[in-house]
């Protein structure tokens, strides 16, 4: 029988600390889209109600049992356009509801990410992309991958300037594009700054950072700010070399390949195209979400990246990435895993004490 961890409400005392029983059942409703009733409680501290439905992640959702097949499309490479041609749905639905899927599963990421402690190896590199125009409007996206098992730590966009071949017809596109919106920023070391800033946090109790990444002139000096200088390793290895296995780079080389094949919009001659980069960040956190905790490290292997840097204990099921909320935080949210519903916090401080 289920029981909810908390009173959903946020500003109701049993939500932060729902000591003994906080709630009384309260009947059951039957909804159009699942074949069971689901339960309602009344909280017994703020005397309003609830059901089981206000804490799942798909909480007034039209649809709901589309999420997952939203969810695998937009990880297959596939745009939106087509997804609703395939699921059924207008445009405009479908991109509410990818949204909704992605900005859950952004904060599903950085909940389950645990710290990094003792020898960290980090890799690091940046790729080109666009938005809403590829002349006019480049983003650069600088992605930060744990070396050994390939977990996508973060990935952010940002502006940069137009570079490259300058013909005749794409210095008039640049000139109307800065008389519309003024002279384009470049916003490459701010947004490599906070991805580091993010890995920061995760390796406060590292004792020594290895760090592989090109030549860039502005990395070392990110480096030694966000991590300080006296335990980063930085080896730089050039752009240049063979992209092989052999290459120092070869998983982040890799990782960057798969995001270009996953992800439509990155794609490099494709009509899926990214209106703006606050967009790009959220299905970055998608695929981020995908490739940690869904899918093997490698083809032929058994875990999962999340799985053998030891913050889960198996893989997560499509359903389980959509599962419960995530916008109360780890000391809240429910871990998708535990049976319970334990907040992301208890569930990994329980089994860091029942592990090895």
């Amino acid at each position: 029988m289920f029981d909810p961890p908390r009173c959903p409400h946020t500003d109701c005392p049993a939500h932060h600390e729902p000591g003994g029983r906080f709630f009384r059942r309260h009947g059951a409703y039957w909804p159009k889209c699942r074949p069971t009733a689901v339960p309602r409680f009344l909280c017994l501290c703020c005397r309003r109600t609830f059901s089981r439905q206000t804490l799942r992640s798909d909480y007034h959702d039209h649809k709901p049992h589309l999420n997952q097949q939203v969810l695998s499309r937009l990880c297959s490479g596939s745009g939106l356009r087509q997804t609703a041609r395939e699921l059924g749905m207008a445009k405009r639905n479908l991109d509410l509801k990818a949204r909704k899927i992605a900005t859950h599963l952004e904060q599903l990421h950085h909940n389950l990410m645990a710290e990094l402690s003792g020898d960290v190896s980090l890799a690091f590199d940046e790729m080109e992309t666009f938005e809403g125009c590829r002349s006019t409007r480049p983003l650069t996206v600088p992605v930060l991958i744990e070396q050994e098992s390939t977990f996508l730590i973060d990935a952010r966009s940002a502006p940069i300037r137009p570079s490259g071949r300058m013909t005749p017809k794409r210095r008039r596109l640049i000139a109307e594009e800065e008389r519309r919106n003024g002279r384009r920023r470049d916003g490459s070391r701010r947004a490599c700054a906070r991805v580091l800033a993010t890995a920061a946090k995760r390796c406060a109790g590292a004792t020594t950072v290895r760090f592989r990444s090109d030549y860039k002139t502005t990395y070392p000096k990110l480096l030694r700010e966000a991590f300080g200088a006296d335990r980063v390793r930085h080896l730089q290895v050039s752009s240049k070399l063979r992209r092989d296995h052999l290459n120092p780079l070869h998983r982040i080389n890799l990782t960057l390949a798969r995001m270009r094949d996953l992800l439509g919009r990155l794609h490099r001659r494709s009509w899926l195209v990214t209106k703006r980069g606050k967009y790009l960040d959220l299905y970055l956190m998608v695929l981020a979400c995908y490739r940690n905790y869904h899918c093997v490290r490698f083809d032929g292997e058994k875990h999962s990246p999340a799985e053998l840097l030891g913050f889960l204990p198996r893989r997560l099921t499509k359903g389980e990435l959509l599962s419960w909320r995530q916008d109360w935080g780890p000391a809240r949210s429910p871990h998708p895993l535990s049976p319970w519903l334990e907040s992301v916090a208890e569930y990994q401080a329980r089994t860091r004490r029942a592990g090895p």
